[in-house]
């Protein structure tokens, strides 16, 4: 089988929903597992930036892991998250989630120094190396201190288990030019900062991102619309969804998703500290994206 024909499709980025006290409300977690894969989505994404892998201890993100696994019981794959400052901690969330069902892994770097190319290079290697669970890079120049440049994005896409990238940059112009330098290598999945029926035009499978969390039959519809080539039909719904993306550009992420979610009745509690939670105003602009696609 192709390795880049695997994944596809509508990947959402989960938000971590915690209770009063900050832990993993694993309840209210498998609940919204259950309610995206019978809205037909094609993966999920625990621990993407949407689940604030950032602000959880790595209890709480095994916690996070571990609940979605086991709620998607293998009807969809679950692509978990990966994300440190060290090389040897990254290395061991990957086996441990490996260890816990995640069918791949969702590639992270932060960073607080600065690293040059080889350090990147190195850092991603070697968490690919650690299992062997396909393994899609994570890419995002608006937050990531350490980005993947095309050069390193060519050298990684030799890895034998590297098989897919998340490009969240708003370039778009960059996704084609990384599809046109692994040469079928790498599967390229867009986010919410790009237009997603144009990467869908130049090839990408599919996309992860957050907003499908609260649009995910508006999403699922999208992608078909664009499997099927109905180019005029996908872009006449990719405006609507496309003004959700703008209401949610606008605050701190999770904190839209989780105020999204409890419109349509998901409470995953607040955005972990410290984030703040929208305001009543802001609540209201999200409410109006929602409804003009037909998600409340």
């Amino acid at each position: 089988m192709n390795t880049t024909a695997r994944l596809h499709g509508v990947i959402p980025y989960l938000a971590s929903p915690v209770d009063a006290e900050g832990e993993i409300d694993r309840e209210a977690l498998a609940r919204l597992v259950e309610h995206l894969i019978a809205r037909g989505v094609h993966g999920l994404a625990p621990l993407g930036s949407t689940g604030e892998f950032a602000y959880l201890d790595l209890r709480r993100r095994e916690a996070v892991v571990q609940t979605v696994v086991e709620a998607a019981a293998g009807r969809v794959p679950v692509i978990a998250g990966v994300a440190s400052t060290t090389t040897a901690d990254a290395v061991a969330q990957a086996r441990r989630w490996r260890m816990l069902g995640a069918d791949g892994i969702l590639a992270i770097l932060e960073a607080y120094f600065p690293l040059d190319e080889a350090g990147v290079v190195d850092y991603f290697s070697a968490v690919a190396s650690a299992t062997d669970a396909p393994v899609t890079l994570y890419t995002n120049p608006n937050f990531q201190r350490s980005d993947l440049s095309l050069a390193a994005i060519g050298e990684l896409s030799r890895h034998p288990n590297i098989h897919y990238i998340k490009d969240a940059s708003t370039n778009t112009g960059r996704l084609l030019s990384i599809l046109n330098r692994t040469e079928g290598r790498l599967g390229v999945f867009a986010a919410s900062s790009h237009i997603t029926t144009a990467v869908m035009l130049i090839g990408g499978l599919g996309w992860m991102a957050g907003p499908s969390c609260v649009a995910p039959e508006a999403s699922v519809r999208l992608y078909e619309l664009c499997r099927a080539g109905s180019w005029a039909e996908a872009m006449e719904l990719q405006r609507d969804l496309w003004s959700l993306n703008e209401a949610f550009a606008r605050y701190n992420l999770a904190a839209a998703i989780k105020a999204g979610l409890r419109l349509q009745g998901f409470d995953c509690g607040d955005p972990l500290p410290p984030q703040r939670r929208l305001t009543v105003e802001e609540i209201a602009q999200v409410e109006a994206a929602l409804k003009r696609i037909g998600a409340l």
